[in-house]
C-alpha cells in the first residue's frame, strides 16, 4: 500500500500544495518563495528519503512567517496522512548530527500526541537569504510540522556558532530521524500498547 498524501492549505495569506511519498528517492520539488527554506526543506525530502513537492505562494511583501508556518502545518498534515496506520513502522529514532561546527541531537516518537521540546540557542545573526529567513522562524517550522504531524519531538543544541550550520544540521537530523522511524521493521502491527498510535 502506497504511502503518499497530498496536502492544500489555502487562506487570505498562504496558498500551498504539498505531495509526499515515504518510500521515494528523496526527489525534491521546492518552491515557497523563501530560498532559505526551499534549501531546508530540499534537506528534507532528500535525506529524509521521501519524495517531496511543495509549492506555495504567500504575502512575503509583508513578512516570511506566514507562508513557512502554513507550509510546516501542511507538510505535517500530509505526513501524518502517509504515514496510515502506522503498521509495522520502528515509531522511534533518535541520534546526533553535525554539520561542521554544528552538533544537534534529535529524539523523536510517531506517537500520535504532538509534543515538541525545542532547546536550540541560536547566535545572533542577520536573517537568512532574499526574502529574509528570520532564524527564529526555524524553531517554529520545526514545532508546527511535528505538532501537525502527530510527533514527540525533543531538537538539542550540543554545539555550533554559525547559524546557518545549526538549523540545517536540525533539518538533516529530522530527516535521517523521520527515515528511520517511519521504516518498516517487518514486526507488522501497530507497535503500541495501546493497538492504536
Amino acid at each position: 500500500m502506497a504511502r503518499t498524501a497530498t496536502r492544500t492549505r489555502v487562506t487570505k495569506e498562504t496558498s500551498v500544495e504539498v505531495v509526499i511519498d515515504l518510500d521515494g528517492a528523496g526527489t525534491t520539488e521546492v518552491s515557497t518563495g523563501i530560498p532559505f527554506y526551499d534549501h531546508m526543506l530540499d534537506q528534507l525530502g532528500r535525506h529524509g528519503g521521501f519524495d517531496l513537492t511543495v509549492r506555495a505562494t504567500g504575502d512575503l511583501h509583508i513578512d516570511t512567517h506566514h507562508t513557512v508556518e502554513d507550509v510546516a502545518l501542511a507538510l505535517g498534515e500530509a505526513f501524518r496522512e502517509a504515514l496510515g496506520d502506522k503498521a509495522g513502522v520502528r515509531r522511534f529514532a533518535s541520534g546526533s548530527f553535525p554539520l561542521d561546527e554544528a552538533l544537534v541531537t534529535i529524539a523523536l516518537d510517531l506517537s500520535g500526541r504532538p509534543f515538541v521540546a525545542w532547546d536550540v540557542e541560536l547566535p545572533e545573526s542577520l536573517p537568512l537569504g532574499q526574502p529574509a529567513f528570520d532564524p527564529q522562524l526555524a524553531e517554529h517550522a520545526v514545532s508546527s510540522f511535528a505538532t501537525a504531524a502527530g510527533i514527540t519531538l525533543h531538537v538539542t543544541k550540543q554545539a555550533g556558532r554559525n547559524v546557518h550550520h545549526i538549523i540545517e544540521a536540525t533539518f538533516k537530523g529530522l530527516a535521517r530521524s523521520l527515515r528511520d522511524a517511519v521504516r518498516i521493521d517487518g514486526a507488522g502491527g501497530v507497535p503500541s500498547t495501546k493497538g492504536v498510535l
